[in-house]
C-alpha cells in the first residue's frame, strides 16, 4: 500500500483522441512531469475515422517510462495508476494472442449512419434512451461494434466462438497492461457504448439480442475507483496497481471536483463536452441531452447530464491547417481581440454534423453572413464565438431538463487558455466562468479516482480541498447585446440542419 512508500506517487494515463500522456501527480494533485505522443489519424473513407491500437499501445508505455525518467522517480515509487481514455472508440482484439483484428474505430467515425438510422425506423430509440441514457447516433461504441462484426471478415463467427474481446481503450490498455489477465472497464465507459443499462449497471440482454451482439465479447464492469488488477511485471520491473479508470470527461468531472448535485464542467478540445452533476438522479432529458454515469463509487451510482460540442478545438484547427489563416491557435485571441465584432457573420462548425442538443449527423459548417466588408479576421473571430453560442445551446438545455440553475461553470481542456474566448463564454453564459489551476485536470481527476481505491484520499471532500481556480471571468456585456448576438446564431444553425 502507499503508506509503506515514503514519497508516493500517482501515475496517470491519458489517452485521448489526438495524443497519449502520462503524467505523474504528487498526493497533492500537483503534476511533476510528463510526457505525449501523437496520435495518428487515418481517414480510409468520407466521414471514416481510424486510430491503429497497436500504435496507441506503444505509444503509452514509451510515455510512462518518460514521465517516470523526467523526475527520476522509481516505478517502486508508484502507489497506483489510473487510466482516463476517450470514450466510445471501439477495439477487438483476440483473447489468446492479444492481436487486434482491426483498427479501432474512433468516437468521430460516422460509418454507421445508416445502421443508426435503420434502428430509428425501427422504433427504438425511446427504448434506447429510456435504459442507456443515449440517443441513436454512430457516436457511440453499439453500432460500431455492429459493423466490425458484419464488415470483418470471419469475425462475426470468431465472436459466437468466443473467441474476441471488445472494448474501449481503457479496456484494451488494462487488457494488454496486466498481460490479458483482465478484461474490465468502469461504469463511465460501459455506459457510453449503448449498451449497457445505467438503471441496473449491467450489460443489457435484450439490446444485445436486438443487436446481434455476443455477451461474451464485453468486459467485466467494476466501479470507477477500484483495484482492476497489476501490471506485468516486466513492464515497469515490478507490479503496479491500477486502480482508476474513467472516460476522459467523466475524469475531468472528478479533477474538476464537480462533487455536488447542480455543479458543472465544460472541458473544450476537440470537442467540448458538458456535463452537470444530477447526484443519485437519472435525469432524462426532453431536450436531446444525454443521460450518463458520472462516476461509481463503492456501488453508488452518481449521474450527470451531458451535452456534447463536436467542434470546438477542431474549428481552430481548420483554421490553421486547412484555411491556413492562422499559423499557431494562440494567435486568435490578438485576432479576435483587435475586431469590434464580426459584422454580423457566423460561423457554424458543423464539420461533422452537429452534436446536442440537435442531433444531427448530416448538418454540414457554413460561412453565413458574408458581407464586402468580411475579412479572415471576421471568420477566426467566428469561430470562436461559435464555441460560446453551442454552450449556450448546452445550458439552456439542461437548465430545462435539470431546472438548476448554473452558478459557475469549471473550464478546462486547451483551447480555455485562449482568455478571450474564455471572457466572451462569460458574456454569453451570463456566469461565473472559472479555470483551474492545474491544466491536465482528466489526469488529475483519474489520479483522484486511483488514489481513492489505494486510501491517499479519505474522501471526496478532501478531493475538494485540493482543486483550486487559477483565474475566473465575469460577463461584461448588456443583456441586450447578448440576446441580439445568440439570436443571430440559432437562425445561422437553421440554415445549415436537414432535420
Amino acid at each position: 500500500m502507499y503508506s509503506q512508500l515514503k514519497q508516493p506517487y500517482i501515475l496517470a494515463i491519458d489517452q485521448g483522441t489526438t495524443s497519449t500522456r502520462a503524467i505523474v501527480f504528487d498526493t497533492q494533485g500537483n503534476a511533476l512531469s510528463s510526457s505525449k505522443q501523437l496520435v495518428k489519424q487515418y481517414f480510409p473513407d468520407n466521414g471514416w475515422v481510424e486510430h491503429d491500437p497497436e500504435e496507441i499501445w506503444n505509444d503509452t508505455i514509451k510515455v510512462c517510462h518518460a514521465a517516470l525518467l523526467t523526475q527520476q522517480i522509481s516505478a517502486e515509487q508508484i502507489a497506483a495508476i489510473g487510466i482516463a481514455s476517450q470514450r466510445e472508440t471501439t477495439v477487438i482484439w483476440d483473447r489468446n494472442s492479444g492481436a487486434v483484428v482491426y483498427n479501432a474505430l474512433v468516437w468521430q467515425d460516422r460509418r454507421t449512419v445508416a445502421i443508426c438510422q435503420k434502428l430509428q425506423a425501427e422504433g427504438l430509440e425511446q427504448e434506447i434512451q429510456a435504459k442507456t441514457g443515449l440517443l441513436i447516433d454512430p457516436y457511440f461504441s453499439a453500432t460500431k461494434l455492429m459493423w466490425l462484426l458484419d464488415n470483418v471478415s470471419g469475425l462475426r463467427k470468431r465472436a459466437e466462438r468466443g473467441e474476441l474481446a471488445f472494448g474501449t481503450m481503457d479496456s484494451f490498455l488494462l487488457w494488454r497492461l496486466t498481460a490479458g489477465k483482465v478484461h474490465a472497464t468502469d461504469a463511465t465507459n460501459a455506459a457510453r457504448t449503448m449498451l449497457f443499462n445505467i438503471h441496473t449497471q449491467e450489460w443489457d440482454k435484450e439490446l444485445l439480442q436486438q443487436f446481434a451482439i455476443p455477451a461474451s465479447l464485453l468486459p467485466e464492469v467494476h466501479d470507477s475507483s477500484y483495484l482492476f488488477g497489476y501490471t506485468d511485471k516486466k513492464l515497469f520491473g515490478v507490479e503496479l496497481p491500477i486502480t482508476g479508470i474513467a472516460g476522459d470527461q467523466q475524469a475531468a468531472m472528478v479533477g474538476q471536483a464537480c462533487f455536488e448535485p447542480g455543479m458543472v464542467k465544460a472541458t473544450y478540445g476537440t470537442g467540448c463536452f458538458m456535463l452537470q452533476n444530477s447526484g443519485s438522479r437519472a435525469v432524462s432529458s426532453k431536450h436531446r441531452l444525454l443521460t450518463t454515469v458520472a462516476y461509481r463509487l463503492n456501488g453508488q451510482v452518481t449521474y450527470a447530464l451531458e451535452g456534447c460540442i463536436f467542434a470546438a478545438g477542431t474549428g481552430v484547427e481548420w483554421l490553421r491547417d486547412r484555411l491556413k489563416v492562422i499559423t499557431d491557435s494562440a494567435e486568435t485571441s490578438e485576432i479576435a481581440r483587435n475586431i469590434a465584432d464580426t459584422h454580423g457573420l457566423y460561423f457554424v462548425p458543423a464539420f461533422n454534423g452537429l452534436g446536442a442538443p440537435y442531433w444531427d449527423p448530416d448538418a454540414r459548417g457554413a460561412i453565413i453572413g458574408i458581407t464586402r466588408d468580411s475579412g479572415l479576421e471576421h471568420i477566426v473571430r467566428a469561430m470562436l464565438e461559435a464555441i460560446a453560442y453551442q454552450s449556450v445551446d448546452l445550458m439552456r438545455a439542461m437548465l430545462a431538463d435539470s431546472a438548476v440553475a448554473f452558478k459557475s461553470l469549471r473550464i478546462d481542456g486547451g483551447i480555455v487558455k485562449n482568455e478571450w474566448l474564455c471572457q466572451f463564454l462569460a458574456d454569453m453564459l451570463a456566469i461565473k466562468i472559472e479555470r483551474p489551476k492545474e491544466s491536465e485536470i482528466t489526469a488529475l481527476g483519474v489520479a483522484f479516482l486511483a488514489g481513492l481505491a489505494v486510501g491517499i484520499y479519505p474522501s471526496l471532500a478532501e478531493i475538494s480541498k485540493i482543486w483550486q481556480a487559477k483565474v475566473s471571468f465575469q460577463s461584461s456585456i448588456e443583456a441586450k447585446l447578448r440576446t441580439k448576438l445568440y439570436a443571430g446564431w440559432k437562425s445561422a444553425v437553421e440554415r445549415v440542419k436537414t432535420i
